[in-house]
């Protein structure tokens, strides 16, 4: 699995024109398919009036969780080209959708697929690409002795806190890039009385 990947920052627009129909494209970070849809939900709502709302996500540092969707196009012409622009840039973690504004001339096969990949191709180059790390969550027990011991070995800055707690045997969850995890697992397991849960 990678332990380093690209998304978008922040959402990003697009827009294609094709023989009077309009290509309005959306992208935005999604860190789950159930993020994706949202967002794919929410401009489906927001264009109730557009004839056809396509759109593609993937999301996972691993690049293995996608789907797409031609929305009442024929198939293949609107949510594979979009996903293909995912793949072209790169990309997971993200979710496209163009909403189609059918200007009254058909654009034929290869025409639908072409407008569908451009307006997506648009909507990502107008955002800005990021790489970001597969992160791993380190959860583990230790004597209330050993903090002082624990604490200057996650004060290294390359691991963050998201939970603690201080009693007799204190607990600690760290979020940290999978490619240093087994570095500090291997450092805690040093400390006396430490369990990694």
């Amino acid at each position: 699995m990678a332990d380093n990947y690209y998304t978008l920052a922040a959402p990003s627009e697009g827009i294609y024109r094709e023989k009077m129909s309009k290509f309005m494209a959306f992208a935005a970070p999604a860190e789950s398919a159930a993020e994706a849809k949202e967002f794919i939900a929410g401009i489906q709502k927001k264009y109730f009036d557009a004839r056809h709302v396509c759109w593609a996500y993937m999301v996972g540092p691993a690049r293995t969780e996608f789907q797409s969707n031609d929305n009442g196009e024929p198939s293949g012409t609107a949510g594979k080209p979009i996903l293909g622009q995912i793949n072209s840039f790169n990309l997971t973690n993200v979710a496209i959708a163009v909403v189609r504004y059918f200007g009254g001339i058909k654009l034929g096969t290869s025409g639908l697929i072409t407008a569908y990949r451009e307006a997506a191709r648009e909507a990502i180059a107008a955002g800005e690409i990021i790489e970001m790390h597969d992160m791993t969550e380190i959860s583990f027990t230790y004597p209330y002795l050993s903090m002082e011991r624990v604490m200057r070995l996650v004060k290294g800055g390359e691991a963050e806190m998201v939970n603690q707690q201080f009693d007799n045997v204190c607990s600690m969850t760290l979020r940290i890039r999978t490619d240093l995890a087994d570095e500090l697992k291997r450092r805690l397991s040093d400390v006396e009385g430490l369990s990694i849960i």
